[in-house]
């Protein structure tokens, strides 16, 4: 448990008003202090090792910023360190992705002031996780999801993530087909099961996904 006085926070989000409201809401709070903000994850990462902070407040869905990567060097820095994850991510199978790696806390950027402050004192004084409403119910909706439910996510196979990588490097069906000695309708094949389970409809999607679940590094 961390004594209130202790606590130490670093947001990272690229949005500068979502910066500046954090920081009046967190300076109201007389047992919390911030110590540094970053807007993308090269500043992040050497401010987190020089800092040592007790929390960190980041939104992970920021492309060519912050990614679910992020999360991962932040928890290879220090076990120690409380994430709390304050995003307008909706997509289910990163936000269960985020979830799973351990996070202390996931709100909405819905979330109002009181949900906000809860979640910080409840993360501070406890090792509880704090989730809102919404993710609670996504929680929820997943546990008591049945297999061939459309609103369980489905993880993608190795073979499925080799694909991934590299439509996302900007290989066309024939020279991926070459490269995993493929026939270049298996390629197709797999390309509308990855699609179909990740309810994505262009390839642009397709990368954008890649990159916040960490297949990108």
């Amino acid at each position: 448990m961390l004594t209130m006085e202790q606590v130490r926070v670093i947001i990272a989000d690229n949005q500068y008003l979502t910066r500046l409201g954090l920081t009046c809401l967190i300076n109201e709070l007389d047992d919390f202090r911030i110590i540094g903000e970053a807007d993308e994850e090269d500043d992040l990462l050497p401010l987190v090792q020089e800092k040592k902070p007790d929390l960190i407040i980041i939104d992970y869905f920021q492309p060519d910023h912050f990614s679910v990567a992020t999360i991962r060097k932040l928890q290879a820095i220090s076990d120690q360190i409380r994430i709390l994850v304050i995003s307008a991510d909706n997509n289910r199978h990163r936000i269960y992705n985020v979830i799973e790696k351990g996070v202390s806390g996931f709100l909405t950027k819905t979330c109002d002031k009181k949900e906000i402050v809860d979640a910080l004192i409840a993360i501070a004084q406890s090792n509880q996780r704090s989730f809102c409403n919404k993710i609670l119910e996504l929680i929820l909706e997943r546990s008591f999801a049945k297999p061939g439910d459309e609103c369980a996510p489905t993880p993608l196979s190795p073979r499925e993530i080799e694909i991934v990588k590299l439509i996302s490097q900007g290989l066309i069906a024939k020279e991926i087909a070459r490269i995993l000695n493929l026939s270049t309708h298996t390629v197709y094949t797999h390309r509308k099961n990855i699609m179909k389970k990740l309810n994505l409809s262009s390839s642009s999607e397709l990368v954008l996904y890649a990159v916040n679940s960490g297949i990108l590094q």
